[in-house]
């Protein structure tokens, strides 16, 4: 179920309209893809902060645009204020809800290795995974339970069940996750009698020689 979202049209595309808009407390943003030329748009940054967190970065979004014109739309990306944690701008694209996109999905281990209980080191090279899917068969999130990881084992894309809505892209032999052994302790240095003088190598050869002169 797409969400909804209302859009103004932004034809003043000068710095001083866009400082308007950003004033108001929305953001300038760009609506491009499809049959149609791109368009310039403002959207209020609450909302749409708020429809990314609730919804995910993929959700299925409806702009309503001032003059009774709607598109469905993915969130491409947004910029951040370099100084401030705001987002100034964001990029549309529109989608086709029949065609398959691709699109990075979050990846989230669930439960607790019993390889980390034993003192293994538990790693996650990938907290995103690529996945293949029409737009309103994309999956919020990938989650892999790890509880019968012991130390040594690894999972990876082949131990994933296959899905009949989405496939992954990366490679099969890609590891998600993977309980290291617990690294050894280093081996306690000798104890050294620092009052002892080390021997120079050649100092009895050189006395021989004096004593023989």
């Amino acid at each position: 179920m797409a969400v909804k979202l209302k859009a103004l049209k932004r034809d003043d595309l000068r710095q001083s309209a866009t400082n308007d808009i950003r004033n108001r407390g929305d953001i300038p943003a760009v609506v491009y893809g499809g049959d149609k030329d791109s368009r310039t748009i403002s959207i209020n940054s609450l909302e749409l902060i708020k429809t990314v967190r609730d919804n995910g970065r993929n959700a299925i979004i409806t702009l309503d645009i001032d003059g009774g014109d709607t598109v469905e739309v993915m969130l491409h990306e947004y910029q951040m204020h370099p100084l401030k944690d705001e987002v100034i701008h964001a990029d549309f694209y529109t989608i086709d809800l029949s065609e398959e996109m691709d699109v990075e999905v979050p990846l989230r281990l669930e439960g607790e290795a019993q390889g980390d209980r034993d003192g293994g080191i538990l790693q996650q090279p990938l907290y995103e995974l690529q996945v293949r899917a029409k737009p309103n068969e994309i999956p919020e999130e990938i989650v892999v339970n790890i509880d019968a990881l012991e130390i040594g084992d690894n999972i990876s894309i082949s131990d994933l069940p296959a899905s009949d809505t989405y496939e992954f892209l990366e490679e099969e032999d890609t590891v998600l996750a993977v309980i290291l052994p617990p690294e050894e302790e280093e081996e306690e240095a000798a104890d050294v009698d620092l009052s002892v003088e080390p021997e120079v190598v050649g100092a009895d050869d050189s006395e021989e020689e004096e004593e023989e002169e």
